[in-house]
């Protein structure tokens, strides 16, 4: 594996990246093993630029809105989900001798391997591949990146094994490799993704997996967040750096500490001195007992200071978890299948939010004339905020959903639509239609 290059990282124009503490993150998170230009660019600018050139999702990015004047107003509306029942594999259980997180999570003789050791058949390393385009002097040119991140098992039902990660590690993905404990190696499909608790479940068919490392995968074991103290131990294991598991441990330095995401949401995350590293994100903050308390995330940790760390708090993520879990797999469709929604649009973000005084999300302001959307009750000015239950904020989170939905399947958009100056949430359903050919996308 070489060096990244960095006048090549200098010239390049479409390597992606994932924010960082306060709007930024190491480009390292989605860190490249083959031809690595190491740079932090404007990846998910420059990639809804490309794509929206392009129109291959049939959501057009551009133009401007001028003298929008709107009343804002959020409503949220909590639909009710029923759990399908989850099968388990052996769970993980608490290593002998180790202390409850009650009692403080002193580290016993600074010696955590009983932890490791009971807890990593549950822990997965996830490497990503994602294609993606530049304009160049000899025109469009694509290219192939790899990036890694951490995940592990919560579960399984009659047909597939399931894993938690964080969501900007799948995110864009055009393909998913999973490796286990034994090195075991494969190909995983996206399950469920919420883009504003940064979470994601993945699947991989039981069929493909190998018994023998079936026999060596075990559930994780999922504690209480709520019970946390500040000063508890706790170990984090992941694939830091893209090199394979490895292990950090700390103490818990702060809790309910509100970071603010790229997208301008709020959490209220676990704050740790145990080291957090690109790769890391996904995979498992550990109590004393073995239990996982959070999820980690390098996308927020912070490269100006040292030993600040962040995890996503389990108790916080159960909910949403299972949600994703009732989920039907995802499989890309080929490019001339994908379905095509007919809008143009423009992304509210958190700044834009609050000055205009609108709910974020995908801002509809061009319904294309004999598009999906036109034949719907799509308006436009609508503000799509989910699409088939679940969460988006950006251009992008919706061009990446459409990969996975041919067209005429029946979808269902979550918008605030404005009605008497406010802001009302509604379900829209919309046949998707077929991705237009280039000629007609002039």
């Amino acid at each position: 594996m070489r060096d990244p290059d960095p006048e090549e990282a200098r010239q390049s124009q479409e390597v992606p990246h994932y924010q960082e503490y306060q709007y930024r993150q190491s480009a390292r998170e989605n860190r490249y093993l083959e031809e690595p230009p190491k740079r932090k660019g404007g990846f998910a600018k420059k990639a809804a630029g490309i794509v929206a050139g392009a129109l291959v999702f049939g959501v057009v990015a551009g133009g401007t809105m001028v003298g929008i004047n709107l009343a804002a107003g959020s409503y949220v509306n909590k639909k009710s989900v029923e759990i399908s029942k989850v099968e388990t594999l052996p769970s993980v259980t608490a290593p002998d001798g180790a202390k409850s997180a009650s009692t403080g999570g002193a580290f016993a003789g600074n010696d955590v391997s009983a932890i490791v050791d009971s807890s990593m058949p549950s822990v997965v390393a996830i490497t990503s591949k994602v294609l993606y385009e530049s304009q160049t002097w000899f025109g469009p040119m694509q290219r192939e990146g790899v990036g890694s991140g951490s995940g592990f098992v919560v579960g399984k039902n009659d047909e597939e094994l399931l894993i938690v990660t964080n969501n900007h590690v799948v995110q864009g993905a055009d393909q998913l490799k999973v490796t286990f404990i034994d090195e075991t190696a494969v190909d995983a499909a996206i399950k469920g993704t919420d883009a504003d608790s940064d979470l994601a479940v993945i699947a991989i068919p039981l069929s493909s997996i190998p018994d023998e490392t079936l026999s060596q995968i075990a559930v994780a074991s999922l504690g209480n967040s709520d019970d946390l103290k500040v000063g508890q131990g706790v170990v984090a294991i992941g694939n830091a750096l893209g090199y394979g598991q490895s292990v950090t441990v700390g103490y818990v330095s702060a809790l309910n500490r509100t970071i603010q995401t790229d997208g301008g949401v709020n959490q209220d995350l676990i704050q740790t001195d145990a080291a957090i590293n690109p790769g890391n994100s996904g995979g498992a903050l550990l109590n004393m007992q073995g239990q996982v308390i959070g999820i980690n995330s390098a996308k927020y940790s912070s490269t100006d200071v040292e030993g600040i760390g962040y995890a996503i708090p389990i108790s916080k993520a159960q909910d949403i978890i299972d949600n994703l879990m009732t989920k039907k797999t995802r499989t890309q469709v080929a490019n001339d299948k994908q379905g095509y929604l007919g809008v143009q649009c423009k992304n509210i973000d958190s700044v834009t939010s609050q000055q205009l005084g609108m709910p974020q999300g995908v801002f509809i302001y061009k319904i294309v004339e004999g598009g999906a959307a036109s034949k719907s009750d799509l308006r436009e000015k609508d503000i799509i905020t989910k699409f088939d239950g679940q969460s988006i904020r950006t251009y992008d989170d919706l061009t990446n959903m459409l990969k996975y939905y041919e067209g005429g399947t029946t979808v269902t958009l979550t918008v605030q639509s404005l009605e008497n100056g406010q802001y009302i949430e509604k379900e829209i359903s919309v046949v998707l239609g077929s991705r237009p050919t280039e000629t007609s996308q002039q």
